[in-house]
């Protein structure tokens, strides 16, 4: 499993997807997850939470977390993501706490919340009025129904968390085994072991990975040249970039992102 780092500038980000398999991967951002057709497998900590059609999945800020998918029928959802800034209440309790079980089946939802999810797909991210009426809804109907911990229970010491947040704000930047060995003070060995033991890979396929991953979500999702999106993903030169992506995806990146354009499909990594 790899690290998908995840960011927008956006307050509040919607977006209908196909679901697929996501590496582990933490944002500053809320993340609910309906699942609108088949199943999805929400991933946190040890545990693996099953969503079925109707169930909406809730991850707070900064908790590390993963997808599967399973099988070859069609999996779709929907995505928010939004900062947790200016939600009043809210706004606390989603950098303090997390929820002990993050998944609402739909048999708890009110018919309200599921409205209020549909509604917020239809609607342009530049109505930010109408988008937060909605989500005030979806957020007052299903945090109470939430059992809520403190989110420093989860583990912050942990060397696999300090792996993950420390390649979540650094992959787009000069990084290497030694250097992040010693920012986190542990010995580089026993990071490798945490790459290796972990995630099966080694520091720089997991780091490439990650770079990828950001520079999929880009070729996807904006009108960014090769040049700018391998640059902000962290290589150092195009060629780089496309002899590693070619070895990912099989195919270049103007051709990954041609591919994506014409299924108008945005996917979920």
């Amino acid at each position: 499993m790899y690290l998908h780092y995840k960011n927008t500038n956006r307050k509040i980000q919607t977006i209908q997807k196909r679901a697929r398999h996501a590496g582990p991967h933490l944002h500053s951002t809320l993340e609910m997850i309906y699942v609108t057709e088949g199943t999805l497998e929400l991933g946190i900590g040890q545990e693996l939470y099953h969503l079925e059609t109707g169930d909406l999945g809730i991850v707070f800020p900064d908790v590390i977390h993963h997808y599967q998918v399973f099988g070859e029928d069609a999996h779709k959802v929907y995505c928010v993501n939004l900062i947790p800034d200016n939600l009043g209440f809210f706004s606390e309790a989603l950098q303090k706490y997390a929820p002990v079980y993050p998944v609402l089946k739909g048999r708890e939802l009110d018919e309200e919340v599921a409205y209020a999810l549909c509604r917020m797909m239809l609607t342009n991210e530049e109505e930010f009025l109408i988008l937060q009426a909605y989500l005030q809804i979806v957020l007052a109907r299903c945090i109470p129904l939430l059992e809520l911990d403190e989110k420093s229970k989860i583990g912050s010491d942990d060397l696999i968390y300090q792996t993950v947040a420390y390649i979540s704000g650094h992959f787009r930047e000069n990084v290497t085994l030694d250097k992040m060995a010693q920012e986190i003070g542990v010995s580089k060995y026993a990071v490798s072991r945490v790459f290796s033991g972990t995630f099966h890979s080694n520091f720089n396929q997991y780091l490439n990975d990650t770079r990828l991953r950001y520079a999929c979500a880009k070729l996807e999702n904006t009108t960014d040249s090769i040049i700018e999106i391998c640059l902000d993903s962290g290589f150092e030169s195009q060629r780089t970039f496309n002899r590693v992506f070619k070895e990912r995806y099989r195919m270049s990146p103007s051709v990954y992102r041609k591919k994506m354009k014409e299924q108008g499909t945005q996917i979920l990594h």
